[in-house]
């Protein structure tokens, strides 16, 4: 199938891997080191065993090439600030004190200063640290990270590659700093950024790097023809130093489109290019612009992102026809494995046969492996690989898990009518404001409330027989009770029950619909320290019995305020698990709509006046080319409104949404018809309040005032000043008051302080609306 000499060239690697450790140590050291339980010192050390231990890994299954650069404290975004000495200048003084505090004091915020702003990287769920430039920002290198990670793998023996962010990217992520004006550009700062690139590169090149690879994801969404030129300069200049690395150019998440002929002809020794399905064009593309010859590709057959096995057969017959577009071919997953969990081999839950279905970052590894021996020593090397993964391919095809004939004809039968409310919003606006009878401003808050040790304890004694679920539901409803009491006394409006019940936003009905796979121990980071355990979404999908109703009524049974129900809407079901790729998205989360209509049919029908169906993943799941949004924004939107729309017009519709980029999606907000929604906006100074002002928005809307993500506690202050600049662009009858997301991550003295000076905030605010100034 191959040439002699192409083949002899192929070699495995990966592009960055998960970080955590097989038990989470990371993010158990830097917890500590937070708490004061761990020193600094410790915290290194676990970091370096960490590294060292994941290279070994990889070296012992067969990588050639082991990435080094990718690990992280937190995020290899800010890493890449740090590195760039592109320090917000608030907290200069804390990093120039002490480097490592005032990393995680750019991460987190500190009481007195605001972190870095947070949003998606592109459209996963992990969380990066938007740069904050301006046209004073100098830039000066500091790789002492990137040097001594190199230095480590070299000296275990290891043959390494050091992994950038690339400077194009980088500034296409960054934002004007806070007091720069909004129109300023970072990507005119490129000619001050790549002299620091070049001395990391000489820099890495003397301590021993023969390869580099510098990671571009920002070229495979649409770029303008300046953006283009940026990148055209930027790879013609590092190309032409002398004084480097091998320069390995990596795009992944789609097809490069419009960028592919600029790299293909720029000056580095080679490209890394995603081929699995939703980048199958680049194929096609690389072909049409001659190939690379003399170059390097690396070869992204296996889905980083995804857990399902590799379709061998399918990955080599790729590989075949790219060995004859490249010098050299190499093969890779389509991204960092960052994405996915680490080991499937961990989980004994799962049915050995349906495991065998499943691929994780060590299972992911080997099929490398698997296919570069394939390519280089023909397919005879793994007979055995190929037959074992043919009946695995066809065991997951034939099993009755993945059609439920029931389900699928109560999806086609969906008329468009299912998908619209019986009154329009201006109508059932008046319906609700009667019902509920709620004060200008109304407070609430996102839905969960900290989720303590003794809530995890408990879950923890249930699951392994220490407590009854009579001892287990005592305890639950005995942490409903401090949360409503507490909500009453604090003086919030419309309460919530605080989910002490649920583990996690998507795995808990995950849980309680068919079609879904739980996993123990299949942990991603999501950010920072936040890791979560996306559950596998492998056939057709229905409801049960209710799943949120019986708390919820118990907890409307406390108070005479109204207590919202709380549910995950189906978009975001799908971004947060690991979803089935074997029919179209519109089609899994329509039947996802349909299961969550029955719930909230049942929650109306129990009394629930405010139903919230949180969408925080509608942004982050847009894809990443505009000729694809259309499509995708249609099924999305009709499935929320499938969803909700079956309700009366007196009962009140939120969705709630946090960490992205709102204003590309403004009309799909308003499409999706929810009568309230909550956004975050706090460390983005209520900017998506302005952009819902641009849209004309019509509905209500609540853009947080408090930013849940870091431990400082808003003053009631900082959080009226935040409320009045929402006002500018909102009226005031269509206003709500609440934080940017829940309260899950944060501990009950900083919930509590924050939410007494949110309410606090609201009161003062309201009160001067409703005393008229002379």
């Amino acid at each position: 199938m191959t040439t002699k000499t192409a083949a002899a060239a192929a070699r495995a690697t990966v592009y960055g891997y998960p970080r955590q450790g097989r038990n989470r140590e990371l993010k158990k050291a830097i917890e500590g080191y937070w708490k004061g339980r761990v020193s600094a010192d410790a915290l290194r050390d676990t970091a370096a065993e960490l590294r060292r231990g994941t290279w070994r890994q990889l070296a012992d299954a067969g990588i050639h090439e082991v990435p080094t650069g990718d690990f992280s404290y937190y995020d290899h975004v800010l890493d890449t600030t740090v590195m760039v000495g592109a320090i917000p200048e608030r907290h200069r003084t804390a990093v120039d004190a002490d480097a490592l505090d005032g990393y995680f004091a750019m991460a987190r915020g500190t009481q007195d200063v605001a972190p870095l702003e947070m949003t998606k990287w592109f459209d996963t769920n992990y969380h990066y640290l938007v740069p904050e430039l301006g046209p004073d920002t100098v830039f000066a290198a500091n790789c002492a990270k990137q040097v001594a990670e190199l230095e480590e793998a070299l000296a275990l023996g290891l043959t390494a590659r050091p992994v950038l962010v690339g400077p194009v990217t980088y500034l296409l992520l960054a934002k004007p700093a806070p007091g720069v004006a909004a129109d300023f550009e970072p990507l005119t700062l490129l000619d001050r950024l790549l002299p620091v690139y070049a001395e990391v590169l000489a820099d890495l090149r003397a301590a021993g790097a023969e390869w580099v690879q510098v990671d571009e994801p920002a070229l495979v969404q649409d770029r303008t023809p300046a953006e283009l030129n940026a990148a055209e300069r930027t790879y013609r200049e590092l190309g032409t130093l002398t004084d480097r690395p091998k320069l390995l150019v990596a795009s992944y998440f789609d097809q490069l489109g419009e960028a592919l002929p600029v790299l293909a002809k720029a000056p580095v020794e080679g490209l890394a290019l995603d081929f699995t399905d939703s980048a199958a064009a680049n194929l096609d593309a690389l072909a049409a612009v001659g190939g690379l010859p003399g170059k390097r590709l690396v070869a992204g057959v296996v889905d980083g992102r995804n857990i399902w096995i590799n379709d061998l057969q399918k990955s080599l017959s790729t590989l075949g026809t790219l060995l004859g577009l490249a010098d050299r071919v190499d093969v890779a997953a389509s991204s960092s494995l960052l994405h996915v969990p680490l080991d499937a081999a961990a989980e004994r839950d799962i049915e050995p046969q349906i495991l065998r279905w499943l691929a994780f970052a060590r299972q992911k590894t080997a099929e490398i492996v698997t296919l570069a021996r394939g390519i280089s020593r023909g397919t005879d090397s793994i007979t055995a690989e190929l037959a074992a993964n043919r009946a695995d391919l066809a065991s997951r095809a034939a099993s009755p898990i993945t059609r439920d004939p029931a389900v699928r004809a109560r999806s086609q039968a969906v008329t468009d009518a299912d998908a619209r409310r019986s009154q329009p919003y201006s109508e059932r606006a008046a319906a609700q404001r009667a019902h509920l009878g709620l004060p200008l401003l109304p407070t609430t808050t996102i839905g969960s409330f900290p989720q303590t040790t003794e809530l995890r304890t408990a879950r923890a004694d249930l699951r392994t027989g220490r407590i009854g679920t009579a001892g287990y539901e005592e305890r639950i409803k005995a942490e409903i009770g401090d949360v409503i009491s507490f909500q009453e006394k604090t003086g919030i409006d419309v309460l919530v029950h605080g989910e002490p019940e649920r583990n996690d936003m998507v795995q808990y009905f995950a849980e309680q619909l068919t079609g879904y796979l739980a996993t123990q121990h299949g942990w991603v980071q999501s950010y920072g320290t936040r890791y979560v355990r996306p559950p596998v979404l492998a056939g057709d999908i229905s409801r049960p019995e209710p799943m949120t109703v019986r708390w919820t009524s118990y907890a409307q049974s406390l108070t005479d305020r109204p207590v919202k129900g709380m549910l995950t809407g189906p978009v975001t079901m799908l971004a947060w698990s690991f979803v089935r790729d074997d029919q179209p998205l519109g089609d899994t989360a329509r039947q996802v709509a349909l299961a969550l209509r029955d719930e909230v049919d049942d929650l109306e029908a129990a009394g629930t006046s405010v139903i919230q169906v949180d969408e925080p993943a509608l942004r982050e799941t847009l894809p990443l080319r505009s000729a694809d949004h259309p499509a995708y924004l249609a099924w999305a939107t009709e499935a929320f409104r499938l969803s909700t729309s079956g309700v009366r017009p007196d009962t009140q519709i939120h969705t709630h949404m946090c960490y992205a980029e709102f204003g590309d999606i403004v009309q799909a907000i308003d499409d999706l018809d929810a009568d309230v929604i909550s956004l975050e906006a706090a460390r983005s100074h209520m900017q998506v309040a302005r952009e819902l002002a641009e849209h004309g928005y019509p509905r209500e809307a609540g853009p947080g005032v408090y930013d849940i993500h870091s431990p400082r506690v808003p003053s009631a202050d900082e959080a009226a000043a935040l409320l009045r600049t929402g006002l500018e662009a909102i009226p005031a009858e269509r206003l709500w008051v609440n934080p940017d997301c829940g309260l899950k991550t944060r501990g009950w003295p900083e919930t509590r302080a924050s939410l007494e000076n949110l309410v606090a905030a609201a009161r003062t605010v309201r009160g001067e609306l409703e005393t008229p100034t002379s």
